[in-house]
């Protein structure tokens, strides 16, 4: 089943009842209920308002469904992230699988990573922008071990100096010019469903294959979601086609990248929406850490 993504942009007071999300908003002196939704059908929850009330009874129901729980700051940026501490029955199983991973097959992963997002980034520059993109597919396929010559990073300078011609000098920097904000807040959003997807299998997001920052809890999910981002990238474009005005984002803005979870992907073969996606490549890197298999599951544009 395809989870929904929820965000809540107004005061609201958030509880559970009856296994359900109960929504109840101020109107005058009057409270009233809103909506009720089944916590089982809630993958993601966005808190997108400083007076919103959500009661702890509702937080440990969402944590016990494994729903990732966003929180966001005063500028309604996503700036948090509640997992669950325990998403799966063989969890500790899989946390020593995960942390006796031997440094060449981390190498490895990520090098299947670093190619399949460079390959993602060169399709959107061919359906989107209609460019020729042999020089990325020969980086792609020039990615060693490791990525000990950061084709990565050459492959995204080239990526970004293309993605958006209609601006002028566009530079991808967390606080840049519009659209930078937009995608930092599409790769929130995706980063909350990959993160999601690694503790429903078993994962620490902590421990990266690639990423190490001692600072980020999330390194692991930084790495999986990196063939991901390309998605985003459509949605952005999508939203410059569709908006003259990018440089704040509003509610209606919002309401269009939080289609992220149900975007539709090609992986192993069969289409699914992206949410169903991550799951398959996190299950499929389970596999990798124990041996059963060499090579991670990615989508494909």
């Amino acid at each position: 089943m395809i989870k929904r993504t929820l965000s809540f942009n107004n005061p609201a007071y958030l509880s559970l009842r009856n296994g359900q999300l109960i929504v109840r908003l101020h109107k005058g002196e009057q409270e009233e209920t809103a909506a009720t939704v089944p916590i089982e059908d809630i993958g993601v929850l966005v808190i997108d308002h400083q007076q919103i009330t959500l009661t702890h009874g509702l937080i440990s129901a969402l944590l016990d469904n494994n729903c990732a729980i966003v929180t966001s700051d005063s500028r309604h940026m996503p700036s948090g992230l509640l997992l669950p501490l325990s998403g799966n029955t063989l969890q500790s199983e899989r946390f020593r699988m995960q942390i006796d991973a031997s440094l060449p097959l981390k190498k490895q992963l990520w090098q299947q990573t670093v190619q399949q997002k460079i390959r993602n980034q060169a399709a959107v520059l061919r359906q989107v922008r209609g460019m020729e993109v042999k020089n990325m597919l020969v980086w792609a396929a020039s990615v060693r071990s490791g990525d000990a010559d950061n084709l990565e990073g050459r492959a995204a300078a080239y990526y970004w100096r293309n993605m958006f011609p209609e601006l002028d000098g566009f530079t991808r920097d967390r606080e840049g010019d519009a659209p930078n904000a937009l995608l930092n807040y599409g790769y929130a959003i995706l980063r909350a469903v990959v993160a999601r997807s690694l503790v429903g299998s078993g994962l620490l997001p902590t421990l990266g294959i690639h990423h190490h920052n001692r600072y980020n809890a999330y390194c692991l999910a930084d790495d999986i979601m990196e063939p991901y981002r390309p998605y985003v990238d459509v949605l952005v474009a999508e939203v410059q086609e569709l908006f003259s005005d990018t440089e704040t984002i509003t509610t209606e803005l919002k309401r269009h990248m939080l289609q992220i979870p149900v975007v539709e992907v090609t992986i192993n073969g069969q289409r699914s929406p992206l949410m169903v996606a991550a799951t398959t490549t996190t299950a499929s890197l389970c596999r990798c850490f124990s041996g059963e298999q060499r090579k991670i599951l990615y989508p494909e544009i």
